[in-house]
């Protein structure tokens, strides 16, 4: 490789990863006119060409990038999105299929990048599936995302949420209480635990949730909100039952 090129590839990926997309084009093109046979170079210019708008070049730049290697996930999603974006649903498909075989496969051998990615379009799909109320299709989805990125705390929220949306309030708890373990400090797991434990009759463990939420973030709404309202609804409990009391007979 000859300093030159060297130095253009360097200064690409640095406006790249930068998002100064324009000054990266100016670089990579004439990268790949000095050298047509880096994937690499090739994804990133399709990511460029993608975000203005420019379709048909980043369909382009992506099979580019895939002729040159054919098991290039992260330009295989891309391709994907992009067919997609250009009406092409059948071709769409069929690449994001392959990508998909050859995850679940060898899921872990996906760089981490790959995988978040594949991770959030399972996501994407349990959401519109709970959406229109198909949770066993959204459970399987998320369960999908979980696979490949344990540790994405929101979807495990997503996942718990479900499950309670379906009545399994232990398999709720347990997601929800995963995600409180794996970052304490997310305070929606906290918030929704709350709101599952509450929907069992267990007052005093929701209270609890909801005010260590208040504890690590004093100006929390929801957590304001249901505290409200479960104070509202133990006051007015117990005004009912003062007005139920049978009222003393009058001494004689």
């Amino acid at each position: 490789m000859t300093d030159r090129l060297e130095q253009l590839i360097t200064l690409g990926r640095e406006h790249y990863n930068a998002r100064e997309y324009d000054r990266a084009e100016k670089y990579l093109a004439e990268v790949v006119e000095m050298r047509p046979t880096f994937p690499d170079i090739f994804n990133m210019l399709g990511v460029i060409y993608h975000a203005q708008g420019r379709f048909g070049e980043a369909e382009e730049a992506f099979e580019n990038a895939l002729r040159i290697n054919p098991n290039y996930t992260e330009a295989a999603l891309n391709l994907s999105v992009t067919y997609n974006d250009r009406g092409k649903y059948d071709k769409a498909r069929e690449v994001y299929a392959r990508v998909m075989s050859t995850s679940y496969d060898q899921p872990r051998s996906l760089d981490p990048f790959a995988r978040g990615k594949i991770a959030n379009m399972h996501a994407d799909l349990g959401e519109v599936y709970s959406g229109f109320g198909l949770n066993d299709e959204a459970v399987r989805e998320y369960s999908r995302a979980l696979d490949l990125c344990p540790d994405f705390v929101d979807l495990r929220v997503r996942l718990g949420n479900v499950y309670r949306d379906m009545g399994l309030f232990n398999a709720a708890i347990s997601e929800l209480e995963h995600a409180k373990r794996i970052k304490p400090e997310y305070l929606p797991a906290r918030i929704n635990l709350g709101m599952t434990l509450f929907s069992l009759g267990r007052r005093d463990d929701a209270i609890r949730e909801w005010t260590e939420v208040l504890v690590q973030d004093p100006g929390n709404k929801n957590a304001r909100l249901y505290l409200k309202m479960v104070q509202d609804e133990h006051v007015h409990a117990g005004s009912a039952l003062a007005k139920s009391e049978p009222e003393p007979e009058p001494a004689e």
